[in-house]
């Protein structure tokens, strides 16, 4: 069996641009953004890839024809022999009749209530409805497809499917919790057996999103909402936890089934005022350092209470030791790591897709059966895009007025050489095999670097990212060091960057570059099976320096996709300060390095 799975729409920008002003600072507040596809054969995802890193638009809502194709050509199939075109969101006329409903039931003026119910309409009828998205694919692809093959998956079972497949399909508890879906923007259950069991007591309305609040605190701040949430995370670290939080106090309530009201306006203005109000801000105090962190510290403490609530329910209606959280609140790592250690369960998932990108793969799990993964199927984040070595060369031979280039003679030739440059105070870009899938850099795509050095962070941040300061970089070590360098908890490894840990203090002086403010680490476990080229390097580089890890972090400049191809990777040498690029076999320097 054959399904493709894939999220995006070709109006959707366009559309909530128009109807909901979301452009400028509120551009990725829409329906259908993280587009990307994924191609299962068989039970197993054998392609996925996000539009952005083909199209380089970043956070691209649109519909992802390319990463359609690229699916489709890297495993050899025609669109004619998919048996399956899965979407990850199910905008039923059930759906639509309940967001008529709420509109005529809310407190809008009558005239404001035809503004919103004609919108609402528009969107519905030109992008949300099965006709749109079945016209949509059809006219994108070019290809007739039998109306009986669309499956369309409801948005919130999506991320379950696409958590519940990477983690091997056992059963567990389930939270999944993002800034909305079709109506929700929360739920929890149990999957058991493959039968996926929701406690509707637990869900939660789109109108309490507390993704949607942490957004529009993101904003508050300074940042772009729903992109900009992990520095407002990051920036969390630099104050003390508040000893009384007024988000808490005025602005959420705890229900006892585990369920939450959150009471923020949508009105820009309307917000900032509030926000104003709570923390004795003006539009001076927001672009105060200390007054941001106060700020950010409020914010982090609110989604670590409403987690840890939702949790203290799921934990009393569920028998189960192991817990799935998917959804963009899933990103939050520091509050993933305090769940899990402060609740009963004894493991917690959180997969490499737990943002929208994952909904592509999840959508396709779903049409293909949960349970039907092949026993070997291998989980790996490396589903994307590979270059051969005619196609490095080509691209390198192109910039050769810029670069030059040593071609090492084998894999341990490049991990020794690689290894040799980062013993010294040097950034080298890491290019090998596949290209990673989901929102953060795997070892693939990546800007390495030796964090024995204090001053490592600074010089990637202001000479290669081009962004904050103040924001951390993740370390990648060998699953079998990291209980040595890192307090693990209930983990014992960590392959996506998706929980936090302290770093044992005799380490903390060794590997000051990997250290955040707080002592902390986004630590990214490898092993040989996972990552050869990688672990091959890992092994290299503490065999001549003595540091058990290296910086990871995502092979892009602020703003931009990571890299996809060696002419990204090119491009993206060229216009920073990096000091070598490593691609496949080819150690790359610039010509006046």
């Amino acid at each position: 069996m054959i399904v493709l799975g894939y999220n995006g729409f070709t109006r959707g920008a366009e559309l909530f641009g128009r109807l909901y002003g979301a452009t400028g600072v509120g551009r990725n507040l829409l329906v259908g953004h993280d587009a990307a596809a994924a191609l299962m054969v068989d039970g197993e995802v054998v392609a996925a890839v996000e539009e952005e890193q083909l199209s380089r638009v970043k956070k691209t809502s649109d519909f992802p024809a390319n990463a359609i194709a690229w699916c489709l050509d890297s495993a050899g199939v025609e669109l004619d022999q998919v048996d399956v075109v899965a979407f990850p969101w199910r905008f039923s006329p059930t759906v639509a009749e309940e967001m008529m409903a709420r509109i005529c039931d809310g407190d809008l003026p009558v005239a404001a209530k035809f503004d919103a119910l004609r919108r609402t309409g528009e969107l519905y009828t030109d992008m949300l409805s099965r006709e749109a998205v079945y016209g949509d694919f059809v006219q994108r692809t070019g290809y007739e497809l039998d109306p009986n093959k669309l499956a369309l998956v409801p948005h919130h079972l999506a991320h379950l499917m696409c958590g519940a497949y990477l983690a091997g399909g056992g059963d567990a508890a389930f939270l999944v919790s993002d800034g909305r879906a079709e109506t929700l923007s929360s739920v929890m259950g149990e999957l058991r057996d493959g039968v996926v069991r929701v406690f509707d007591e637990g869900t939660v309305d789109m109108a309490s999103s507390l993704g949607v609040a942490y957004g529009r605190i993101t904003r508050y701040l300074g940042f772009v909402p729903n992109n900009d949430e992990y520095k407002v995370m990051g920036m969390a670290a630099y104050g003390p936890p508040p000893l009384h939080n007024p988000l808490l106090e005025q602005v959420v309530r705890l229900h006892e089934n585990g369920s939450y009201t959150i009471s923020i306006p949508a009105d820009v203005r309307a917000y900032y005022a509030l926000f104003d109000a709570l923390f004795c801000g003006d539009s001076e105090k927001r672009e105060e350092f200390d007054f941001r962190v106060k700020v950010a510290g409020l914010a982090q403490h609110m989604v670590e209470a409403v987690t840890a609530h939702q949790l203290r329910s799921l934990t009393a209606a569920s028998s189960l030791d192991t817990l799935l959280f998917e959804g963009g609140l899933a990103l939050n790592c520091v509050a993933n790591t305090k769940m899990l250690e402060r609740s009963p369960f004894t493991g917690m998932e959180v997969s490499f897709g737990a943002s929208d990108p994952g909904v592509a793969i999840g959508a396709a799990v779903y049409a293909a059966g949960l349970r039907n993964r092949p026993a070997d199927a291998v989980t790996t984040p490396y589903l994307g895009p590979s270059y051969d070595e005619r196609q490095t060369l080509d691209t390198l031979a192109q910039y050769a007025d810029r670069v030059e280039w040593r071609e090492e003679a084998d894999v341990t030739s490049v991990a020794d050489r690689t290894a040799e440059l980062l013993a010294e105070k040097n950034v080298v870009g890491w290019f090998q095999g596949r290209t990673e899938f989901g929102p953060r850099a795997l070892g693939n795509r990546s800007i390495l670097a030796n964090p024995a050095f204090p001053d490592i962070k600074d010089i990637i941040n202001l000479r290669v990212k081009h962004r904050e300061p103040f924001r951390p970089f993740a370390p990648v070590i060998l699953a079998s060091e990291a209980p040595r360098v890192f307090e693990m908890g209930k983990k014992t490894s960590s392959p996506y960057m998706t929980f936090v840990f302290p770093v044992r203090e005799e380490y903390q002086e060794r590997i000051p570059g990997a250290c955040h403010v707080d002592g902390t680490a986004r630590v990214q476990t490898v092993d040989e099976r996972q990552n050869p080229a990688l672990a091959r390097l890992l092994r290299a580089f503490t065999a001549r320096t003595d540091v058990p890890c290296l910086l990871n972090t995502s092979f892009n400049v602020a703003g931009e996709p990571i890299v996809c191809s060696p002419r990204d990777a090119l491009e993206c040498f060229l216009a920073t300060e990096i000091d070598y690029l490593v691609i496949d076999r080819f150690v790359v320097t610039k010509k006046d390095h």
